[in-house]
């Protein structure tokens, strides 16, 4: 009999705690628009202008839609190993 394995009790690799982190963090402001789509538009138009506390501001806006692509290429992984055994 194979024994279950213990569920990770990091935040980050549940997928409540990421897509809270998402929907709240990573798309605050809501209006006039999410803060990290303007700051992907402002890099995607050069930067221009762009200090030190506006990279740290995407990182921490960022950072949660990083948790979420992680979180799915691991489920991912996991999804297709179990599929080849």
């Amino acid at each position: 009999m194979e024994q279950e394995k213990p569920k990770s009790l990091n935040p980050i690799n549940s997928w409540g705690t990421v897509l809270i982190f998402c929907a709240t963090l990573g798309l605050a402001p809501i209006l006039p628009e999410p803060h990290v789509w303007g700051k992907l538009k402002w890099m995607a138009g050069g930067a221009v202008g762009m200090k030190l506390i506006d990279w740290g501001d995407f990182l921490m806006h960022g950072l949660p839609w990083i948790f979420l692509i992680r979180l799915v290429i691991l489920t991912g992984k996991q999804k297709l190993s179990t599929t080849k055994s």
